[in-house]
């Protein structure tokens, strides 16, 4: 179980897309993403505890068993080999295009991140919730949706008791110990 506190807290994640493209605008490319996020959870064990994917960024939210830095490289580095490697494979060099980068000193030729990605340290049950929820509301605010359960790709579902019969991912809400 993991509990809040000054001395084990949580993450806010953001990462945002290479020029703010709308890589996450199809249900394929965002169930990549989804699929990837959850490998990377299960190869390095952290524990995700809500979700959104927006059309050009996403936002997690997990625990600090590893550090922030670490998770985020997890993340992006397997989401961008899974959307990079799905464009490819089905010949999108349109869009590679748009992902194109020069002079890498790893030699990459394409991203699909912009280069700082955010993180923000949540030491208490209030910044917790307060992230969760603003998290759930992103398609609300973005005027996708007129409720945070209509977004499929978040966990406002699985936090508002209305889970679907197939969840993109699953988060570790069971795993949160709450002091209230």
């Amino acid at each position: 179980m993991f509990r809040i506190s000054k001395d084990s807290p949580a993450f806010y994640l953001t990462s945002v897309t290479h020029k703010r493209l709308p890589i996450f605008r199809t249900p394929t490319i965002t169930q990549i993403a989804c699929d990837a996020i959850a490998e990377a959870r299960a190869k390095y064990s952290f524990l995700i505890f809500a979700y959104v994917i927006m059309l050009d960024h996403l936002h997690l939210v997990t625990d600090s068993e590893l550090r922030s830095t670490e998770i985020l490289r997890y993340v992006n580095g397997r989401v961008g080999r899974r959307v990079i490697d799905h464009l490819k494979d089905s010949g999108h060099n349109e869009s590679l295009e748009k992902l194109r980068i020069n002079d890498r000193s790893d030699g990459s030729k394409y991203t699909i991140w912009q280069r700082h990605p955010d993180a923000r340290i949540l030491w208490s049950e209030q910044m917790l919730w307060q992230r969760i929820q603003y998290t759930h509301l992103n398609p609300v605010r973005a005027g996708l949706v007129e409720h945070p359960n209509d977004w499929p790709w978040s966990s406002a579902r699985i936090w508002h008791g209305r889970r679907s019969d197939i969840e993109p991912l699953e988060v570790d809400k069971n795993k949160l110990e709450w002091r209230r």
